[in-house]
C-alpha cells in the first residue's frame, strides 16, 4: 500500500506551476525532486506535509502516515529558542516530557557539538540551521521524510554524515529530497521526479540515469511530434489537390474525400504534442577583462589564522596563473573561508603593504561573491544594485535583469524578497558588470538550480577567466577546476585527483 498517493494535483499562483501531476510514495522509497528554480519543489513538499494546498487535485495518505517534514529556512517561531529546544518543539508535550533524551541521542548521531545545543537558532549558521531542521523532522520517527535542499550550506563532511544517516533509517521510511546537488541525488535515490508544468517524469532510477533516461524520451517525443506535423502537412496537400480536382470535375466524392482528408489532420495535430521545452530560470553570464600578466595571485608561505589568532594552517608558495580554476577543499573549520577572506582583503587594498607573503598582480580586477551573497545587501532593490554597479541605460538595466529571471515587478521591489535562486544570479549578474579577471567565489552554487549550476560551470571555462573556489558541490568542483587544493593538517597542499580527497571528507 501507498504512504501517500497524488493524483492530478495543480497548483496556481500567478500562473500554472504544475498541473495533472500524478505519482504515489511507497515504504521505502527514495525519490529526488527535481526542478529548475521557482517551479514547485518546496510548494509540493509542503502541499505533501499537509502545510499548504493545492489548487486542484487529491492527495490520498495512509492512515496514521506521520510525516516530517524540513524545510529550507527555520520558521520564525524557533529563531529564538535554543537549537536543542528547537528539536525538542516538534515533539509532542507528552513525548517532551517524558522522552526528551531522545533529543540528546538524535544530535549525537549527527554529530551536533554540545555548545551549540543551548545556543539560539537565529545565531546559528546555515549549515547548523539545516542540521536541526533535519533533526527536527527525524525526531518524530516519520513513516516519510521531506526534505528540501537538505545539502544547502553543508560542506562535504556534513554531507557525508547526512547520506550515512538517511541510509541508516529504517527501512520502511521513504524519504522524499528536493536538491540541486546531484551528486547527493545520485547518492541517495533510487527514483526522480522532474517537476513540470506539465508532464511531470517519474523515473525508478537516480538522478544521473534518470536524466539520460528523461533525455531520451524527450528526444523521442520530438522525433514522433516532427513526423506527425509531417503527416499533417502531407493530408493537408493531398486534401488541397483533391478539392481543386473536385471543384474543376464537380466530383462529390473528391469533395467527401478531401473533407476525411482535412479531418484526419485536423484530429493528428490535435493529438500532436512538442516534446517538454525548460523555461530557463534565468541566465548567468560572465566575462574576463583578461591581462596579460602569468601570475595573478602569488602567495608566499602565508600563515592562515582563525579570529582569535590561532594558527589554521601555513600556505607554502603557491601560484594562481591566468586561466586557472582552483577549488579550494577542506573539512569544515579548517580555514578555507579565512583564506578567502585574506585573499579579499589584500586584493583590494584593504591591507596593501601589510601583507607581502601574498601579493596580485598590477592587472588583477576581482571579482568577488561570498556564500551568504552580503555584496547585495548594500542594494535596497536589484534595480539599485544594477544601476549602482553600472553605467547601463534604464533600458538595458531592466533587459539584463530580466534575462538573469528577474521580472520587472521585482526588479524595484525589495531584494530581500527575491528568491535564494534570483539573488544568486543577481549576484552573478554583478559580478559580470564589474568586468573582473580573477574571481573568488565561496560556494557559488548554494541557492542555483542545476541548469544554473552548469551556466556558471560553462562560463568560467569558456571565459578562461582564473578563479579560487571553495565549494562542497562534488559535481561542480569536477567540471570546473583545473587544479586542487586541499587543507590537509595545518599546510596547503596541491593534488591532481579531487576524488580520494572527497572520499576522505565524505567519510567524516
Amino acid at each position: 500500500m501507498s504512504l501517500i498517493a497524488v493524483k492530478d494535483l495543480a497548483l496556481t499562483r500567478t500562473s500554472s506551476v504544475f498541473a495533472g501531476l500524478g505519482f504515489s510514495i511507497a515504504k521505502g522509497d527514495r525519490l529526488g525532486l527535481v526542478a529548475a528554480n521557482g517551479r514547485g519543489k518546496s510548494s509540493l513538499l509542503r502541499i505533501m506535509a499537509g502545510e499548504d494546498d493545492s489548487t486542484t487535485g487529491t492527495i490520498t495518505r495512509a492512515r496514521g502516515l506521520v510525516v516530517g517534514f524540513a524545510p529550507q529556512d527555520p520558521p520564525e517561531r524557533l529563531l529564538s529558542l535554543s537549537l536543542r529546544e528547537a528539536v525538542c518543539d516538534a515533539l509532542t508535550s507528552e513525548i517532551a516530557e517524558t522522552e526528551h533524551w531522545r533529543v540528546d541521542v538524535l544530535l549525537d548521531e549527527l554529530a551536533v557539538d554540545d555548545a551549540l545545543r543551548s545556543r539560539a537558532v537565529h545565531g546559528l549558521s546555515g549549515g547548523w540551521q539545516r542540521v536541526m531542521l533535519l533533526a527536527r523532522a527525524a525526531i518524530v520517527a516519520p513513516d516519510l521524510l521531506l526534505l528540501d535542499e537538505p545539502t544547502n550550506h553543508l560542506d562535504i563532511g556534513r554531507i557525508g554524515l547526512l547520506e550515512r544517516f538517511l541510509a541508516a533509517l529504517p527501512r520502511d521510511c521513504a524519504v522524499v529530497a528536493a536538491s540541486h546537488d546531484r551528486a547527493f541525488l545520485d547518492d541517495v535515490t533510487n527514483r526522480t521526479l522532474f517537476l513540470r508544468p506539465e508532464d511531470s517524469a517519474d523515473f525508478s532510477l537516480p538522478y544521473s540515469r534518470a536524466l539520460q533516461a528523461l533525455r531520451e524520451r524527450d528526444m523521442a517525443r520530438e522525433r514522433q511530434f516532427d513526423n506527425d506535423m509531417r503527416k499533417v502537412r502531407g493530408l493537408r496537400q493531398q486534401a488541397t489537390k483533391l478539392k481543386n480536382i473536385g471543384i474543376n470535375s464537380g466530383s462529390d466524392l473528391l469533395v467527401v474525400k478531401t473533407r476525411q482528408l482535412s479531418d484526419r489532420a485536423d484530429r493528428l495535430e490535435e493529438q500532436a504534442r512538442p516534446a517538454h521545452r525548460e523555461r530557463s530560470a534565468g541566465a548567468i553570464r560572465l566575462t574576463n577583462s583578461g591581462t596579460h600578466a602569468k601570475a595573478l595571485v602569488t602567495i608566499d608561505d602565508a600563515t592562515i589564522a582563525a579570529p582569535d589568532g590561532r594558527k589554521l594552517f601555513r600556505t607554502g608558495r603557491l601560484w594562481i596563473e591566468n586561466g586557472d580554476r582552483v577549488a579550494l577543499l577542506g573539512a569544515n573549520g579548517t580555514g578555507k573561508t579565512r583564506l578567502v577572506d585574506r585573499l579579499r582583503a589584500v586584493l583590494v587594498g584593504q591591507s596593501a603593504g601589510q601583507a607581502p607573503d601574498i601579493r596580485g598582480a598590477a592587472s588583477l580586477k576581482l571579482g568577488h561573491s561570498d556564500q551568504a551573497l552580503c555584496q547585495l545587501d548594500d542594494f535596497p532593490t536589484p534595480w539599485d544594485a544594477i544601476k549602482r554597479a553600472s553605467r547601463l541605460t534604464d533600458r538595458e538595466a531592466r533587459t539584463q535583469l530580466a534575462g538573469a529571471g528577474i521580472a520587472i515587478d521585482a526588479q524595484t521591489a525589495p531584494t530581500v524578497r527575491l528568491s535564494g535562486g534570483q539573488r544568486a544570479r543577481l549576484a552573478m549578474l554583478l559580478l559580470r558588470l564589474s568586468e573582473p579577471n580573477f574571481y573568488l567565489l565561496d560556494e557559488p552554487t548554494n541557492h542555483l538550480d542545476i541548469e544554473g549550476q552548469e551556466m556558471l560551470a560553462d562560463e568560467l571555462i569558456q571565459q578562461g577567466a582564473a578563479c579560487l573556489l571553495v565549494s562542497h558541490d562534488r559535481a561542480f568542483v569536477r567540471a570546473v577546476a583545473t587544479r586542487i587544493w586541499v587543507i590537509e593538517g595545518r599546510h596547503l597542499v596541491e593534488t591532481d585527483d579531487p576524488g580520494p580527497v572527497f572520499d576522505r571528507l565524505m567519510s567524516g
